[in-house]
């Protein structure tokens, strides 16, 4: 029994044999742009401002992300080494934290709750932050890395074994809770960095399913009634398995989502409902 995942019994045969034949993440990757109209958002963030709250775009699409997932649980599943099909036990986000000065960067991850309002997302996310930065000394995983590099031929050994031991669930708890590896999400913002929006892969290695980076701002073409007019856009590039569930599915989720972000207000309250993964 694994310690981080349920196993999904039930599924269409279809769904159950596909991971049989399509036995590598890399090779079941979907990619889509999904362009989220910045108006609604920018709105939002300045009547928050108005408020004395502070608001990032991030912790909105994080937000909306987790809500579409309480709706539509099958976001939250992943495939094991032995193609079996699996629900998280907890929802995670993996993200990269930038640090000031010559620490560079360093890979966290933070634990969100279906009841979680926005509020609730951008106080973790604000936390999570600082807290890295913060920190004189590397985190967990820092540390981690370093014993693993320190000593020669432990690094290829050790990441054997965990490969192993991931590939047969039998990965312990601690170590799958710091693994950026294994989370419901890996999320990116490449705008902090200035930089367009890509197509982040799913890592073979871990629980990781979805992938999804944000851009910098750009222009869609957009038909209104007065002809072609363009609509400045957060670009997200998603990179998902598309083992876990059918594109319809994927469809309906990331459609919710995209209603949410055009009224993130809707994400002040819990919600009113949060589907199981039968």
């Amino acid at each position: 029994m694994r310690p981080d995942g349920i196993r999904v019994k039930g599924r269409d045969p279809m769904y159950s044999l596909m991971p049989y034949f399509l036995t590598h993440r890399y090779d079941s990757q979907n990619m889509i742009t999904l362009d989220i109209p910045v108006a609604p958002l920018h709105t939002y963030i300045n009547e928050k401002r108005a408020q004395g709250i502070k608001m990032s775009h991030l912790a909105l699409i994080l937000a909306a992300y987790v809500r579409a997932t309480a709706e539509f649980p099958s976001l939250n599943r992943f495939i094991s080494g032995t193609h079996k099909i699996y629900a998280h036990k907890e929802f995670t986000v993996a993200m990269v934290v930038l640090r000031p000065g010559r620490n560079g960067d360093t890979s966290s991850k933070i634990k969100l709750e279906f009841t979680d309002t926005i509020f609730d997302v951008q106080d973790k996310i604000t936390t999570c932050i600082e807290t890295n930065r913060q920190a004189v000394d590397n985190n967990r995983l820092d540390r981690l890395m370093s014993v693993l590099l320190g000593i020669p031929l432990l690094a290829p050994l050790l990441t054997g074994i965990l490969r192993f031991l991931d590939h047969f669930s039998l990965l312990p708890k601690a170590i799958c809770d710091v693994s950026p590896f294994h989370a419901s999400l890996l999320i990116t913002n490449l705008a902090s960095i200035r930089t367009n929006h890509i197509f982040h892969h799913v890592y073979e290695f871990g629980t990781t399913s979805v992938a999804v980076a944000m851009g910098n701002l750009r222009e869609v073409p957009k038909r209104t009634r007065n002809g072609i007019e363009l609509e400045r856009c957060i670009p997200l590039g998603v990179v998902m398995d598309e083992r876990i569930c059918g594109g319809h599915y994927f469809a309906q989720a990331f459609s919710r989502m995209k209603e949410y972000l055009t009224h993130p207000e809707l994400l002040e309250q819990p919600p009113r409902c949060i589907n199981p993964d039968l």
